[in-house]
């Protein structure tokens, strides 16, 4: 497994922390820091339980997240950058931090809004942890700038150290708070989180995300999936949901179920639009594939298409990335 592979699978491990190593990590941390070690070092089941429990700590002393990650970070970014030059590194960061970068940022700012979210009925407890989320250290959600720093930085192996084992942490001067990874992750193969079944993200205290190909939704909205009807789908009233509810059911289905009709035919298909209130029309064209199938049979193929779409053939030529009278194809597939 490459260097990379590694810190992939850090940012997407899930199960049981090891407490002991990401434990001996955190005075590492500490000592690279020139801080003396914690004297107390709290786990917590998920960030939002982390969070709770940071803030109610009375006795820890102050924050000491400047000095333990983002000085040193900050410093060890500039002596390789010097040591490598602008370009040298550019190219280093685009091999390794830069890949990771936009899911491992992405999950981050979702599970810090999902925290504040889980709190939204107590809105000056929210706004707490708002702040208390700021002193947070990501621990595997680091991988992306760990990454280009692996075999580079002595500094930073605590907060590596951490990162491989263990979630986020708020590190103060006498006591730390550490949370456990989670025990579900499930993403898309953009990175997204997504599952129609369940949490997307789930934490062994029961704290848990639900989305849709990275749309956030309520819990209680996935359990409707599979009963959906054209109906169903016509009364939501939130367009964000009833765009996943007809991702879920199928545009094709949609439109066979709920007596649609069509508004435009030529020879390259059948242009289909479905008006939607208080959202902008769905234009699907329906092409069949020239070639036939092993049994004879030819295939049937749904393609979404701009709302302004107002024939078949400027749908199937959008798709090419052509204007409609550029779009003359020899034969159509």
């Amino acid at each position: 497994m490459s260097d990379m592979d590694k810190w992939r699978a850090v940012a997407a491990a899930t199960g049981e922390s090891d407490r002991p190593a990401a434990e001996r990590g955190v005075r590492l941390a500490y000592r690279r820091a020139g801080l003396a070690e914690p004297e107390r070092i709290i786990w917590a089941g998920s960030p939002l339980a982390g969070a709770e429990l940071a803030g109610a700590l009375d006795d820890a002393g102050r924050s000491v997240r400047d000095r333990v990650r983002t000085h040193p970070w900050a410093e060890e970014r500039r002596r390789v950058h010097d040591a490598l030059g602008p370009a040298g590194w550019a190219e280093h960061w685009n091999a390794t931090g830069a890949r990771l970068w936009d899911t491992g940022r992405g999950l981050a700012e979702r599970i810090r809004t999902g925290v504040v979210e889980a709190l939204a009925d107590r809105p000056a407890e929210a706004a707490r942890i708002r702040m208390v989320l700021l002193d947070a250290v990501l621990g595997q959600h680091d991988a992306a700038w760990l990454a280009a720093f692996d075999g580079h930085s002595e500094r930073l192996e605590g907060l590596a150290e951490v990162a491989r084992h263990a979630g986020w942490w708020w590190p103060y001067e006498r006591a730390v708070v550490v949370c456990e990874r989670p025990t579900e992750l499930h993403r898309d193969e953009a990175g997204r989180l997504d599952r129609g079944d369940g949490p997307a993200l789930a934490y062994p205290d029961g704290f848990a995300l639900y989305a849709w190909r990275g749309m956030p939704v309520p819990a209680e909205f996935l359990t409707e999936l599979v009963s959906l009807t054209p109906r169903r789908i016509r009364d939501e009233a939130n367009a964000e949901l009833r765009r996943v509810m007809l991702e879920y059911y199928g545009y094709d289905r949609y439109l066979s179920e709920s007596e649609a009709q069509p508004v435009h035919r030529d020879g390259t298909g059948v242009l289909w639009r479905i008006p939607l209130d208080g959202d902008e029309d769905i234009a699907m064209v329906e092409v069949v594939n020239s070639t036939p199938e092993p049994d004879g049979t030819y295939r049937t193929y749904w393609l979404r298409v701009p709302p302004t779409t107002r024939t078949a053939k400027q749908g199937v030529a959008w798709t090419f990335g052509l204007e409609t009278e550029e779009y003359e194809p020899v034969r159509q597939t």
